[in-house]
């Protein structure tokens, strides 16, 4: 279908269909994390953001494309997870910013390539530190490409096309410009779910709406779940059809694939039945109006007895604010608790597998009520989320700590002092992060070659400070040979956050095991309950 614009109704359409074509096809962007670990999830996170940006962009009843991608715009940030995730948020912001200076309500194809280079721009100017053979070099690459055909392209399809095939090509370049992904074997997982969402984009333009598959956006079944992932509430109802005759089922199961899932949508002459379980009700019925009158409503919330409240906090407003408040991403009961104990205010829980949103740190800082405030991510992966918040408080100060691991965290949390102010206790907390050993045990999810170390499905692996230093089929030696590289002599403090697959005869074998490295070293043992990784490990 030749399109030489794209109005307010398509841009709405082709986003929606690009955010429904990576929610079907996240697994396979998840699969190409480089590290073999079962806790990739570069698709999930990014499915995420752009749903939560298609969300608000669907109750925007605006006729104004600009106003359509500002509201698009902000869901995505809001909903941003993990830094691909950020990225994205970013790379749509671009696009609102690259809208701005039009004086019509449609993008021509210029229009379309100058939103295409606005969203390469402020994607960029996200990152302090720009890494090639990302996500960052697809959007940019391509955008150049495209740029360089322009004379050639008579419709909107022609410049779409042309700008798949530009980010393709990149994609499939991005392992000649980071070894570990040519180590690896696989592209970048970020530039393959921006690929998604193009490849979706263009099947709206091609009159193919897509519907969502089933539960496809969830956490494996290994990992707990945060209570925020599931959806709240079942939905039911009919709609009478105002106009049976041009009834669209395709767009409407599309529209609600974005609200929810559990998907059943069912036809009788004028009237259509709807059950979808959901988060957000009200736009379900929203945009179940726009189809005709609604009756027999049925709307239950599912997890009642999980009602999810604030650790520690008092209702903003009400109670005066503390001086101090610390925020932490953790996973895993018995981890969540011993950072509670340390002092933690709030816990957001995630971090493996399941990255926290923006949103989740707005609302934690919100919620804390404090004048200073310190995230603490325990997580590389959240860090952006985090700080991409931090600039969207207003009344208090916020500053997000680089601790990227839950050990980096754990050891921060010792020389915070509550009485401090946020520069004495920024620069103490940073020296521990800096100075603390980590070490993490899980297993294979796929065979491949990292560091010069070959690793096969199922084995276990062993992590020291980021870098895979051990991999073999016995647990126990895979423990022995992670310790060797991260004890030494003038190691002080051995901790252990033991996951739920750790007995109680291995947690008894384990002071023996450091004391055989290190004969002066005290060894604390902590039941950590946390999934994928049977051990987290703190040298100090």
């Amino acid at each position: 279908m030749a399109v030489s614009s794209i109005s307010v109704a398509l841009f709405k359409k082709m986003v929606m269909n690009g955010a429904i074509n990576l929610k079907n096809n996240h697994k396979k962007v998840d699969e190409l994390n480089v590290f073999p670990v079962p806790d990739g999830d570069t698709g999930t996170n990014m499915s995420m953001t752009v749903m939560s940006g298609v969300r608000e962009m669907d109750s925007c009843e605006s006729s104004s494309i600009i106003e359509v991608g500002k509201v698009l715009s902000r869901g995505a940030l809001m909903g941003a997870r993990g830094n691909s995730g950020v990225i994205l948020s970013q790379f749509f912001r671009g696009i609102y910013v690259g809208m701005q200076k039009l004086d019509h309500n449609s993008l021509t194809i210029e229009d379309m390539m100058n939103c295409f280079e606005s969203g390469c721009r402020v994607a960029y100017k996200a990152v302090m530190e720009p890494v090639e053979g990302t996500i960052l070099t697809v959007v940019r690459e391509a955008a150049e490409n495209t740029r360089a055909q322009m004379s050639k392209f008579k419709t909107i399809d022609d410049l779409f096309k042309t700008y798949e095939a530009e980010a393709q090509k990149s994609l499939n370049n991005t392992p000649n410009l980071l070894p570990v992904l040519k180590e690896a074997g696989v592209v970048d997982s970020g530039g393959a779910g921006f690929l998604e969402i193009i490849r979706g984009m263009i099947m709206a333009l091609n009159g193919k709406m897509l519907e969502a598959n089933e539960g496809v956006v969830a956490t494996p079944t290994t990992v707990e779940k945060p209570v925020e992932m599931k959806s709240i509430y079942c939905c039911e109802f009919f709609i009478n059809l105002k106009d049976a005759t041009n009834f669209d089922e395709g767009t409407l199961k599309s529209m609600l694939s974005c609200l929810g899932d559990a998907l059943f949508v069912l036809v009788e002459k004028s009237v259509c039945k709807i059950h979808l379980h959901t988060d957000h009700p009200g736009r379900v019925l929203d945009v179940a109006l726009k189809y005709g009158e609604i009756t027999d409503i049925k709307i239950e919330n599912q997890r009642v007895s999980h009602t999810h409240l604030p650790n520690g906090a008092k209702e903003a407003g009400i109670a005066p604010k503390k001086h101090f408040a610390l925020i932490a991403v953790c996973f895993g009961k018995g981890i969540s608790q011993t950072f509670r104990d340390l002092g933690v205010d709030y816990i957001i829980e995630g971090g493996q597998t399941m990255n926290p949103s923006t949103e989740a740190f707005v609302e934690a800082c919100k919620n804390v009520n404090a004048e200073n405030i310190i995230i603490i991510p325990n997580n590389g992966n959240v860090v952006m989320a985090a700080a991409q918040a931090s600039k969207l408080i207003d009344g208090a100060k916020v500053e997000v700590l680089k601790a990227k691991t839950i050990a980096q965290g754990y050891a921060s949390l010792m020389t915070f002092d509550p009485e401090a102010d946020m520069q004495t206790n920024l620069a103490s907390m940073t020296e521990a992060v800096e100075n603390v050993r980590t070490g993490e045990l899980t297993y294979s999810v796929r065979d491949t070659e990292i560091g010069g170390i070959k690793i096969s499905e199922g084995d276990f692996m062993g992590i020291a400070n980021g870098e895979i230093v051990i991999s073999t089929k016995k647990q126990a030696e895979a423990l022995a040979g992670l310790l060797k590289s991260i004890i030494d002599e003038e190691s002080q403090i051995a901790t252990f956050f033991c996951g739920k697959d750790v007995s109680e005869e291995e947690k008894s074998q384990i002071e023996d095991l450091c004391r055989s490295l290190n004969e002066n070293i005290e060894v604390e043992i902590i039941d950590g309950e946390q999934e994928i990784y049977s051990y987290i490990i703190a040298i100090e």
